[in-house]
């Protein structure tokens, strides 16, 4: 999958783990709310990617920013169930380096496009329910808050209540238009500053709003 300002590759040990290991060097905070992680060594973290790439669900992509021409961050697709048309996203980790730019959003635009394309109905997105700066991402990017599942598992030993957001395929194209004003350049300023925020422009498609935002 490939944008603008982000290309999406199938994740490859050989051919990403060490540029990876490399833009999340000295950020360890970047994993505490994933199941695994941090990574002690660029050994580690390749035999990490070379266990999960070619796998089925999940299913790992590796980012590149075309912006900065590097390879700076994951995300997946998962829990994916044609029958019943449903598909989530997770397993995202954007180095410092990727997050807040467009090619982050646009990567999560990108994934979200392929899969109501591909027919799905319902697209997915949880997090931790202590992490604040995941749930205001799945609202940023028009997924509508469905609630929290208490004690939902257990994650590196301590509980983790999960918070559910969803976008429906009749939400789509709504989202569609909103994405693609949002990434277009005459939103942004010469200084690269956006005129007209994402959250404003899918505010007016999600169903429901995350309260504790």
């Amino acid at each position: 999958m490939t944008g603008s300002y982000a290309r999406l590759a199938p994740l490859s040990a050989d051919v990403h783990a060490a540029l990876l290991y490399r833009a999340y060097a000295e950020h360890d905070a970047v994993w505490d709310y994933m199941p695994y992680g941090p990574f002690s060594s660029a050994a580690q973290y390749h035999r990490w990617a070379r266990e999960h790439e070619g796998q089925q669900d999940p299913f790992f992509y590796a980012v590149r920013n075309l912006e900065s021409g590097n390879w700076e961050g994951v995300a997946s697709y998962l829990r994916i169930t044609p029958a019943a048309g449903s598909i989530e996203v997770g397993h995202i980790n954007f180095s410092p380096a990727l997050q807040r730019t467009r090619a982050a959003t646009e990567t999560m635009y990108l994934m979200m496009k392929w899969a109501f394309e591909a027919g799905y109905r319902r697209y997915e997105w949880k997090c931790d329910a202590l992490n604040m700066p995941s749930r205001r991402a799945a609202q940023r990017l028009g997924l509508s808050y469905e609630g929290i599942f208490r004690q939902a598992v257990v994650v590196k030993g301590r509980n983790r209540d999960t918070a559910w957001f969803a976008a429906i395929d009749s939400e789509w194209p709504a989202l569609k238009e909103a994405f693609e004003a949002w990434l277009s350049p005459a939103n942004f300023d010469s200084d690269g500053q956006q005129r007209e925020s994402l959250g404003d422009l899918t505010g007016l498609v999600r169903a429901a709003s995350d309260p504790a935002l």
